[in-house]
This record gives structure tokens, sequence and C-alpha cells, in this order.
């Protein structure tokens, strides 16, 4: 099963300069929950994103950059090859960024999004979630606190 997991604003929007536009603890949490133990492929600004490689995943970077220098990660130079790589059993998770977002959305079984309830300014975007062909199976909806500053909801679609 391949997930794309993102925080994502109501206007898709998802970073800007390589950085996220929010702080949400609760779904940091619930990131490292979903994620660990798996695969997560990225795109290479993603990765740089991370202060270091995040503890029990297996990285997958999509680089066109040859012999990109990574510690304890795996470099691919394409989509396809990064899938490839993971075993046909495991859940994998896609984690960014846009462009990566837009090479898989069509071959997604499932996304996993929190829908951070504002717009922001962004360079950076989901793709558009085409409810014809994505259905929400579930949403939980968590108000503003003095740990978040705005409103989020989790969402998960499957693939109809």
């Amino acid at each position: 099963m391949i997930t794309l997991i993102a925080a994502v604003a109501e206007n898709n929007a998802l970073g800007k300069d390589n950085q996220l536009l929010w702080h949400l603890p609760d779904d940091f949490k619930r990131f490292k929950n979903v994620t660990s133990g798996h695969y997560i492929i990225m795109g290479r600004k993603t990765f740089e994103s991370f202060p270091k490689p995040l503890p029990n995943r297996t990285h997958i970077i999509i680089t066109r950059q040859k012999k990109y220098p990574s510690e304890n990660c795996i470099v691919v130079d394409s989509l396809q090859k990064a899938i490839a790589i993971c075993p046909p059993t495991e859940e994998l998770f896609i984690i960014g960024g846009g462009e990566i977002y837009n090479q898989s959305i069509e071959i997604a079984d499932k996304l996993d999004i929190t829908r951070v309830h504002n717009t922001f300014d962004a360079d950076t975007f989901f793709p558009e979630i085409d409810l014809n062909k994505w259905k929400l199976t579930s949403a939980e909806f968590h108000s503003k606190d003095e740990k978040h500053q705005f409103d989020f909801t989790f969402q998960s679609y499957l693939k109809k």
C-alpha cells in the first residue's frame, strides 16, 4: 500500500523556503506513530529540511544529484525506483515534497492528511484531492489550543 502523508493548509499549502508553515505537536506525534517502522520516500529537499534522519524508519531519497551523500539512507533517481526497493507487502509512506506528491498521487492507495484550517503564503503545494477518485473515510477535528495555533483535522482518504 502506498500512502501519501502530509499536513496541508486549506489552500493546499505545504511550506515555504523548505520550511513548514505551522507547528502542530499532535501532528508530529501522529506522523511518528504512523510512519515508525516503515519505509518513507521523500525528495532531497524534504530530507534536507530534517536536522537528521528520522529514527526507526528506512529513508529513501529521490534526487537527480549523482553521488548524493547520505549516511544510512537509500538514494535513487526516480519515484519508480524508490517504490521498487520497498518490499511489496510493506506499507510505504510518501512524505514530500510537492513535486513528489504530484508524481505519486495517481498511484497512491491512501491519503493521510492533517488539514490545517487556515491559508498561507507558500511556494510548495499539495495536489488537489479529486473527490471523484478519493473517498474520505475518517475525520477527527482538533481545536486550536495553547500548543496548537490553528484548528486542524486528521483526515484519511482511500482511493475509490
